[in-house]
């Protein structure tokens, strides 16, 4: 989906305020290293912002994605090096979770926005 089809989004199941929160992930974002991430909802709508220790960011993009599509040049965006150890990561967050491939997750790009 690309923003010229952001009209066609169904509605949002979580706040942007909770599209980041792992202390981690934060870091990584504020550092310019995540740029991404993927949820099992749709927190966001494309040009929305919110604030992370005083930094802002604004969501580019929001569209769906199977894990099975993953690919280690994607999932950089997310701040891991590989599929494997993004999913290694997941699955100790959500412990008991399966890895289906063809598990549909929400992607949200977004930027840290210079002020």
């Amino acid at each position: 989906m690309t923003k010229e089809n952001a009209q066609q989004l169904p509605p949002k199941t979580c706040t942007i305020e909770k599209l980041v929160t792992n202390k981690r992930d934060v870091e990584k974002v504020l550092s310019g290293t995540k740029s991404a991430t993927r949820r099992n909802g749709r927190y966001a709508d494309i040009g929305e912002t919110t604030v992370l220790n005083d930094k802002k960011i604004m969501v580019d993009d929001v569209y769906q994605q199977t894990l099975g599509e993953l690919t280690d040049e994607m999932i950089i965006r997310e701040g891991y090096a590989t599929v494997e150890e993004y999913k290694q990561s997941i699955l100790s967050f959500h412990p008991g979770m399966p890895w289906l491939p063809e598990m549909t997750v929400w992607v949200h790009e977004f930027h840290l926005v210079e002020e």
